[in-house]
C-alpha cells in the first residue's frame, strides 16, 4: 500500500477511461464519483472498478461516449435517461436540473433509465444537501443477487437506499446503505483478493451459508433485516425499475464483467425543499434532534467515519494497493 495524491490518481484514471472509448467529459465525472469512494475509505466502490468500466465501455455493454439528456415531464417531474451510459454523468445532470425545481416547488422527482452502477449512492445525494440547502432520497436497482424471502433464485438486486439532511454550517446528514447484509462489491472485492468472506453475508446455489466468494458471487446475497429487508428490496425495485421504466434487476447484466447487454437499470430521486415545509425552524429542530442522539456514550452520526477518512485523504493522499496501482497504470498506458 502506498499514498498518492488525487491529482495523479485523477490523471491516470481519466487517461485511462479515455483510453478506452470513454469520452473526455464522462471520464471526469466517473473519475470523480471513483475517488471519493476511494478517499471516503469505500474502496469496493473506487479503482477497483476501472478495469470493468474499460472492458465494459470497450464492448458498449456501457456507452462511454453517449451524453444523457433529461425531459421534464411536469412541473416537478423529469426523467433522464442515460443512454445505456455511465451512471454519473446522468446523476449530474439530474441533480443539476432537480435542484432549482425542488426550491422553488417544494418537492421534486427525478428518474434515471438505462443507467449503470451509480457507485456511491450517499455521494449524489450529499451534494443535494451540502450545496443546495436541500433533503434528498436516492434509490436504485442493480443486476440480481438477492432471492425473495424463502426462495434460493436471484430476483432482485442489492438495491440501495441513501438519504441526506442539510446542517447549518456543518457536513450533510448522509444515511447510505445497500439491502443485502453488506455491498456486494464486498465479496468481489474479497474474490479479487483471494479472501474469504464472513459465513453470514452470502448462500450458495443450493442456498447453503459459504465463505467463499466465488461461490457467492454464483449464488445470493443474504438481504438486510431478513424478511424485512427483503420487502424494502421489492419496494425499492418498485420505486426504481417500476417507475422509473428501466430493466428489473432479473433483466439487468452483471456490473462486474464486459458480457451480455447494458444492465439498463434505474435510479429515482426525491428532493425536498426544507424551508418551505418546516420553516427556519427545521435546521434547529434538526440539530436539537442530533444533541439528544450524540448525547448517549457511543454513537456517532451515520457518515461521520467516512467525513473522518476524507479529511485524512485530503491531508495524507489516497491509499492504493500496489496491484491496484499498478492495473491502473496499465489500463493508463494502453492505447
Amino acid at each position: 500500500m502506498a499514498y498518492y495524491s488525487f491529482s495523479e490518481l485523477q490523471r491516470l484514471a481519466i487517461q485511462a477511461l479515455t483510453n478506452h472509448n470513454i469520452s473526455h467529459k464522462n471520464a471526469i465525472s466517473v473519475t470523480k464519483a471513483l475517488l471519493k469512494a476511494e478517499s471516503d475509505g469505500i474502496r469496493t466502490h473506487g479503482l477497483s472498478r476501472l478495469q470493468a468500466y474499460c472492458d465494459q465501455a470497450v464492448v458498449s455493454k456501457v456507452f462511454g461516449q453517449v451524453v444523457p439528456k433529461v425531459e421534464q415531464l411536469a412541473p416537478a417531474v423529469i426523467r433522464v435517461d442515460a443512454g445505456f451510459g455511465f451512471a454519473y454523468p446522468a446523476i449530474d445532470l439530474a441533480v443539476e436540473t432537480i435542484a432549482p425545481i425542488a426550491e422553488k416547488m417544494g418537492i421534486a422527482m427525478a428518474s434515471i433509465y438505462r443507467s449503470h452502477h451509480f457507485g456511491v449512492a450517499g455521494h449524489s445525494v450529499e451534494s443535494l444537501a451540502a450545496d443546495h440547502n436541500l433533503v434528498a432520497m436516492m434509490f436504485g436497482n442493480a443486476p440480481k443477487s438477492i432471492a425473495p424471502w424463502g426462495g434460493k433464485e436471484p430476483l432482485f438486486g442489492t438495491n440501495p437506499i441513501a438519504f441526506s439532511a442539510p446542517r447549518e454550517n456543518k457536513l450533510p446528514l448522509v444515511i447510505d446503505m445497500s439491502l443485502s447484509k453488506v455491498a456486494r462489491g464486498k465479496v468481489m472485492l474479497a474474490q479479487q483478493q483471494g479472501k474469504e468472506i464472513p459465513d453470514d453475508w452470502a448462500l450458495d446455489k443450493e442456498g447453503n451459508s459459504t465463505t467463499d466468494p466465488n461461490q457467492a458471487m454464483d449464488g445470493t446475497m443474504l438481504p438486510l433485516g431478513e424478511a424485512k429487508g427483503a420487502a424494502l428490496v421489492l419496494m425499492v425495485e418498485i420505486l426504481s425499475a417500476c417507475l422509473t421504466g428501466a430493466n428489473f434487476s432479473y433483466e439487468a447484466s452483471s456490473f462486474f464483467n464486459a458480457e451480455g447487454d447494458p444492465p439498463g437499470v434505474g435510479q429515482l430521486m426525491i428532493v425536498i425543499n426544507p424551508r418551505l415545509f418546516g420553516g427556519e425552524g427545521f435546521s434547529n429542530r434538526l440539530e436539537e434532534l442530533f444533541r439528544n442522539y450524540l448525547a448517549q456514550e457511543n454513537t456517532r452520526l451515520p457518515a461521520d467515519r467516512r467525513y473522518q477518512l476524507r479529511t485524512q485523504s485530503q491531508e495524507k493522499g489516497i491509499e492504493v494497493a500496489d496491484k491496484l496501482y499498478q492495473q491502473v497504470q496499465l489500463l493508463a498506458s494502453e492505447s
